[in-house]
């Protein structure tokens, strides 16, 4: 690599934070103008360097790769995050949720794509069916005070379960019914109609996430955080395990197993990918700013004074965990289309240390140091970083996995509280009632 072409990628770099520190900037004004104005820019800015002007673009072909992979990890490790570094318990299974995602959405548009609309209708009805027997099993359980845990776990397992194959019967009756409809040039069968499939499949591939999330983490998150992190890594394992042997242990001859599933349609764009990652910062941020994200944080200080407060312990971390699992389903349904290649390696134990890494690297507790952290990984670690190393020898890129946790290792000793500590950026800094508190402190006579 040149010195020109060095200096160019650094800049590059640079420019990204640069663009993500004014997209929240516009982002966190009061008026909704300047807000629109700012995402709206924002969109175009790299889209316009995405594109080809005579055959040259600002970003190439391998700076497009790592903006993409940048945003998919984004929401995977804000997902994280708001387990970890917000309620402070710690995971190593997000890859494992990643994966799912990935594979759920994959599987539905691969299925639309030959005219099986069964990937999509059995998904989407059994979101919906396991979503209201949680909520009618919850429902009966709050009439019993203290349940045992593997005696709820049951009831949703049961529920979930049922509706599960209740989706199922229907899904494929509807499937069946409406087949002649998704052959080639039917009505079901264009682009418009694909977008709005790849839409549906992507937050599907979340909530069945979110889904599974929901039964693994309810006997598990009973546990210690040291005991719940050797569980998610555990969990990771088998969910590889069920990737890998998917042709032969799971009815989805479509995913190939190891060999990796093909044929999946490349439906990712930069909108589609600026889209849900700015409606994970959204959600996220409007969470955390809530009572719902204060009682996250309590319980991530001290569980005893939540609990005397008032705070259901076990629920709150139930729904961190959950949450945070969505937000993982949603960057691998993203990653999926845009790689339009599922290997079952891309999700082992070892790639699940990626976003603890962005994280600890970022912040525990912010999410603009994981946003910062996640795009600065990829575009120098795995892009730069992995560049100057190719040119020292064919096996030298492999280096970089020895390098990832020296800068670790470096950052805990020079900063322990990550590159940005809990510093947060325009419209993800918590609001202040500065001037309402001065109103009430202000003297009788100042007010005459």
């Amino acid at each position: 690599m040149q010195f020109g072409d060095l200096l160019l990628s650094l800049v590059k770099i640079v420019a990204i934070v640069a663009y993500f520190y004014g997209l929240l900037w516009a982002m966190g004004k009061k008026q909704w103008w300047v807000k629109i104005l700012g995402v709206v820019g924002g969109f175009g800015i790299i889209q316009l360097g995405l594109t080809s002007f005579g055959g040259f673009s600002l970003l190439n072909g391998f700076d497009q790769g790592l903006l993409f992979q940048a945003c998919c990890i984004t929401m995977m490790s804000l997902g994280l995050n708001l387990i970890y570094g917000f309620n402070g318990q710690f995971s190593l299974g997000q890859i494992g949720f990643y994966g799912i995602g990935a594979y759920t959405a994959a599987d539905i548009t691969y299925r639309w794509t030959f005219g099986d609309a069964s990937g999509l209708l059995v998904v989407g009805f059994g979101s919906i069916f396991a979503g209201i027997a949680i909520w009618l099993i919850r429902k009966f359980l709050c009439r019993y005070r203290r349940t045992p845990v593997l005696s709820s776990f049951t009831l949703y397992l049961i529920g979930v379960v049922v509706a599960g194959v209740a989706a199922y019967f229907l899904g494929n009756a509807i499937a069946t019914a409406i087949k002649p409809m998704m052959a080639a040039g039917g009505i079901l069968q264009n682009n418009v109609t694909m977008q709005v499939v790849f839409f549906l499949s992507v937050i599907l591939g979340g909530a069945f996430s979110a889904i599974v999330a929901f039964l693994f983490g309810l006997p598990v998150l009973s546990l210690g955080s040291d005991y719940f992190g050797i569980a998610t890594l555990g969990f990771t394992i088998v969910i590889n395990t069920l990737m890998i042997n998917s042709d032969t242990i799971l009815p989805f001859p479509e995913m190939k197993g190891g060999r990796g599933m093909i044929g999946i349609p490349q439906l990712t764009t930069w909108f589609w990918a600026f889209f849900f990652l700015i409606l994970v910062i959204i959600i996220m941020r409007n969470i955390i700013q809530s009572s719902t994200g204060r009682a996250i944080l309590s319980v991530r200080e001290d569980e005893t004074a939540s609990k005397a407060m008032g705070i259901d312990i076990a629920n709150t971390k139930l729904l961190a965990f959950v949450i945070g699992c969505f937000f993982a389903g949603l960057g691998g349904a993203v990653y999926a289309h845009y790689l339009a290649f599922l290997s079952p390696n891309a999700f082992d134990f070892i790639a699940g240390f990626n976003p603890l890494i962005i994280v600890v690297f970022g912040g525990l507790g912010s999410m603009t140091g994981t946003v910062a952290a996640s795009f600065g990984w990829v575009f120098f670690l795995e892009g730069l970083l992995r560049v100057l190393l190719g040119k020292m020898g064919t096996e030298a890129p492999s280096w970089r996995y020895v390098l990832y946790p020296i800068s670790l290792l470096l950052l805990m000793l020079l900063k322990p509280d990550g590159l940005l500590g809990t510093n947060e950026w325009g419209f993800l800094k918590a609001k202040t009632y500065a001037p309402f508190l001065k109103k009430q402190n202000k003297p009788a006579d100042a007010e005459n």
